[in-house]
């Protein structure tokens, strides 16, 4: 499927960004397995969906009021108002479970619950709804798979073909000066582990939910919560479609779709857009561990090499250059099947300096002398950036609240000292669908979700990780000796529990105490400008639309993001959505190019005065990512 995809690139002659059109290859829209129910294939979100199709593209609403209308017989349909005084009617389908996202810890809760209907000899429904054009799209991570949660969930995974082919062979750790690799004892333990895509065992995950009766309904965007008059949760409320950028409805407007559910779970993975309003309402941060999230972000690609370089299952983690001491963060080289490797730089987000660009500091770590070998002669196949929760034990929140829990990298399961959250993802969805079951079954408190977490191996396994990432607020080098005290002497039992320091968007410093950056320029070969980057992502968004990306005040660029910061979301992004301008008066305003938008929140986590607001666009854009 060739699309084009209208975006922005650095003129050589100018400061500003010039148009650019490049050709876009998305994958196919997600097909139902063999096995599916058939009520999914003919469901009413899924006939809106060939009737209104992803992307912004040509779409036919000629016969909307003909299908509407062939909605009211099927299970669960009611036809009704949003609101007694709404303009706009939206339809509604009720379920037993309807879970947000499907990614692993969603899909794995779905398949959860549809095993225990099994065994029990029940039937509930469960809806999972996902803002991807299709099941992965979104799906971004390293990744060194620790199958033990899978093992749980299918223990015939490798029968069934799950894509987890490559066992770890090797596993190295380094820490890099400008021009030497020291190799250290690697502290991962990565034996029995498998270096996969997760993107693709999401699929997989999607096929083996749909077997079993799960609908799933990729390409609609979760929008709104809905409350009941008690302020119970019942529900979500997918965004409209069709709406111009102005704010008016365009001809082939169609309003979202209401999915309520007894049991509503929000798996939107890291700072999910409505997870974070449930936090918030419910005070869940509060109620749970009590200590703020903290993030990193991710940047990867994905590269071919020649066959006398790879070495599949191979694992290389590095500390310390480029980053300065005082900046946490790392990469990664995992050698995955079929010559690919994927390489990345995780860059914790409470640096200090305002000029540190993540996507430069990737670039430039590639030209490593010990790193660049590995790369030349290969070919860049997909890029991609997506922020992960750091925070670990202390900033866990109380996940349940009334109607529904939290789960996944929404709540912030993941591991830090064996950067891995995949197991802990798939096993949280399960913990909430057993309690969710319980819940619409024997009428238990869904409550004991809560219980069964803390007696669970993720909370004995985030516990003894407590204390590694806090260490680093000291700097690498003593970061490095109390990380060691704590994995090799203490073996995860000290007596005290370290803080995270200041929220990662107060952590950054005013411009006038550090100096610029100068990084190098792109070679074109091992590193690259961001068009050339963007254009590997297979991001894409209807132009045409509200902007997702949000000002809460928008004189607080020119005012204060720029005078005093120096305007660090042209920086901090790795998608230039954000520039500055000069306007006809020479004055700088930023301009917000959301098209260019990889759904990384980067920009909601660290913008300094949190002023931007990220929410979900039209269902199906963002990136298009199939190997990540």
């Amino acid at each position: 499927m060739l699309r084009l995809i209208t975006s922005s690139s650095k003129s050589k002659s100018s400061k500003t960004l010039a148009s650019y059109s490049i050709p876009i290859h998305f994958p196919n829209p997600h097909h139902l397995s063999g096995s599916s129910a058939n009520s999914t294939k003919n469901s009413p979100l899924n006939r809106y969906r060939t009737r209104f199709s992803l992307h912004g593209f040509a779409r036919n609403p000629a016969n909307f009021a003909d299908f509407n209308q062939n909605w009211s017989g099927l299970r669960n349909f009611s036809s009704e108002s949003s609101s007694s005084s709404s303009p706009v009617r939206r339809e509604t389908l009720n379920y037993d479970v309807v879970i947000v996202g499907a990614g692993p810890a969603g899909l794995s809760a779905a398949i959860r619950l549809k095993q225990l209907c099994r065994e029990n000899d029940v039937d509930f429904s469960v809806c999972v709804v996902e803002k991807g054009a299709e099941v992965g799209a979104h799906i971004l991570s390293g990744n060194v798979f620790e199958p033990r949660a899978l093992n749980e969930l299918l223990p015939n995974w490798k029968q069934e073909e799950a894509p987890v082919h490559v066992p770890v062979s090797s596993d190295k750790f380094w820490l890099l000066s400008e021009t030497r690799a020291f190799p250290f004892p690697s502290p991962f333990n990565n034996h029995g582990n498998y270096v996969i895509s997760l993107s693709q065992l999401v699929r997989w995950l999607g096929a083996k939910a749909e077997e079993l009766g799960v609908e799933i309904y990729p390409g609609f965007a979760a929008s709104e919560i809905l409350y009941d008059t008690s302020d119970n949760v019942i529900g979500i409320a997918t965004n409209d479609m069709g709406v111009a950028k102005d704010g008016s409805k365009k001809e082939t407007f169609q309003p979202g779709v209401e999915l309520k559910g007894r049991v509503t779970l929000f798996a939107e993975g890291c700072r999910g857009s409505l997870s974070e309003k449930i936090i918030s309402k419910f005070n869940l941060r509060e109620k749970g561990q009590g200590q703020h999230q903290t993030y990193a972000l991710g940047i990867k690609e994905v590269w071919e090499i020649s066959e006398e370089k790879h070495d599949a299952g191979s694992v290389l983690h590095t500390l310390g250059w480029p980053l300065d001491p005082k900046t946490y963060g790392g990469s990664f080289i995992y050698h995955m099947k079929d010559r690919q490797v994927a390489i990345g730089l995780v860059v914790a987000l409470n640096y200090r300096n305002p000029f540190l660009n993540p996507y430069e500091e990737f670039q430039k770590f590639k030209h490593h002398p010990a790193i660049r070998p590995l790369l030349e002669g290969g070919t860049v196949l997909e890029y991609g950036a997506r922020t992960l929760n750091e925070g670990g034990y202390q900033s866990i929140p109380y996940p349940v609240f009334p109607g529904g829990a939290i789960i996944g990298c929404s709540a912030g399961f993941l591991n830090v000292p064996k950067i891995k959250g995949s197991h802990t993802a798939i096993k949280s969805g399960m913990l909430a669908a057993e309690s969710a079951f319980g819940t619409l079954h024997k009428e238990s408190p869904l409550e004991n979700f809560w219980d069964s977490l803390k007696s669970s191996w993720i909370w004995k396994e985030l516990h003894s990780a407590r204390n590694y990432r806090p260490a680093f607020e000291y700097g690498l080098f003593p970061g490095l000796a109390l990380s060691a005290l704590e994995h090799y002497v203490m073996k995860g039992r000290s007596p005290w529990t370290l803080k995270h320091g200041k929220p990662d968007h107060e952590a950054t410093d005013e411009a006038k105490i550090w100096r610029t950056i100068d990084y190098p320029k792109p070679d074109g070969v091992i590193s690259f400008d961001m068009p050339t980057s963007l254009y590997r992502s297979n991001t894409n968004h209807d132009h045409d639309q509200p902007a997702h990306l949000r000002l809460k005040d928008p004189k607080t660029p020119e005012n204060v993001n720029l005078p005093i910061y120096g305007g660090p979301e042209t920086r901090y992004c790795p998608a230039r959505v954000y520039e500055y301008i000069a306007d006809e008066n020479g004055c700088q305003k930023l301009q917000i190019n959301a098209q260019n938008c990889l759904h990384c929140k980067a920009c909601d986590i660290k913008d300094p005065k949190q002023n931007i607001k990220w929410t979900v666009p039209e269902g199906g854009g963002g990136p298009g990512y199939t190997v990540m």
